[in-house]
């Protein structure tokens, strides 16, 4: 298995560190989702977050802001390069949020202490999603809450799928995004996705579509599609005319969303919500 397939070598070596060069690209375009992971920390019922899949910290360390310093958050993440750009972000904002390199999916969670686990589309990538969130979910107190993001299908995320689909031609061995988990359609059948949550003990559960307005700094739209997705895991390995030839290409394909100096798109996700209680 190459670095390319092997999520843990892919995370913690090129995949990790494209993330955390690119964090505050990707926290810009992605606030309305931590805004919305965060609401309800702001009702009083909820001391303690676990974020899965919290990447570079961007989601844990806004929970921990809500909270104030009487609050406790916590972030797990396979890769050890975002973890790290997670624990100096929380120490230059001199916050109390607590970050471990593990696997959700396995790791010897704390049981019973969080009121709300949360995940920004880091929930997708599981090999046994039950297996995972039945562990996640003994994490959480008896009253706890699990609120995520995901992404709905590729056909309502153009946007998402275009640079592979506009480089198809020039790599026709490029690595498509599978229809289902693990990756980042994982939960796009709606069906599916209850029966991952029920068969792992959540109770309650809700998944609602959620249109979201997005917007990307036009002069960020090339390392955006050249770094993340599955255009992202081959492109540094071309050669510079190939390199070029995608630019261009994929570049013109993006026009229809450039506006100026942003980059507009919708994505199309669901807010899920479901209860530890039995």
């Amino acid at each position: 298995m190459s670095a390319m397939t092997d999520p843990i070598k892919y995370w913690n070596g090129i995949g990790g560190h494209a993330w955390v060069d690119l964090q505050s690209v990707i926290d810009d375009v992605f606030q309305p989702f931590t805004d919305l992971l965060i609401e309800p920390c702001a009702g009083g019922s909820v001391r303690s977050v676990l974020d899965v899949g919290c990447g570079a910290g961007g989601t844990t360390l806004a929970a921990a802001r809500r909270l104030g310093a009487s609050g406790r958050c916590v972030g797990i993440d396979i890769s050890e390069p975002l973890i790290a750009a997670a624990r100096a972000r929380a120490e230059h904002e001199r916050s109390s949020a607590r970050f471990v390199v593990g696997d959700a999916q396995t790791y010897a969670l704390e049981a019973g202490v969080f009121d709300l686990v949360m995940s920004r589309f880091g929930v997708l990538f599981f090999d046994d999603p039950v297996a995972a969130f039945a562990n996640v979910r003994r994490a959480a107190t008896v009253h706890g809450l699990l609120r995520f993001i995901a992404w709905r299908g590729p056909s309502e995320n153009l946007f998402l799928t275009t640079p592979e689909r506009a480089a198809a031609q020039m790599l026709p061995n490029l690595e498509p995004r599978r229809p289902d988990g693990p990756g980042a359609f994982a939960f796009a059948d709606r069906d599916e996705g209850f029966r991952i949550l029920a068969d792992s003990g959540w109770s309650d559960i809700t998944i609602q579509p959620i249109d979201v307005a997005c917007t990307l700094r036009e002069r960020d739209l090339i390392s955006y599609f050249t770094r993340i997705g599955p255009l992202g895991r081959v492109f540094h390995a071309l050669d510079d005319v190939t390199q070029a030839r995608i630019v261009e290409t994929v570049r013109a394909a993006s026009e229809p969303y450039v506006h100026g100096t942003e980059v507009r798109f919708t994505a199309a996700c669901w807010l899920v919500n479901a209860g530890a209680a039995s």
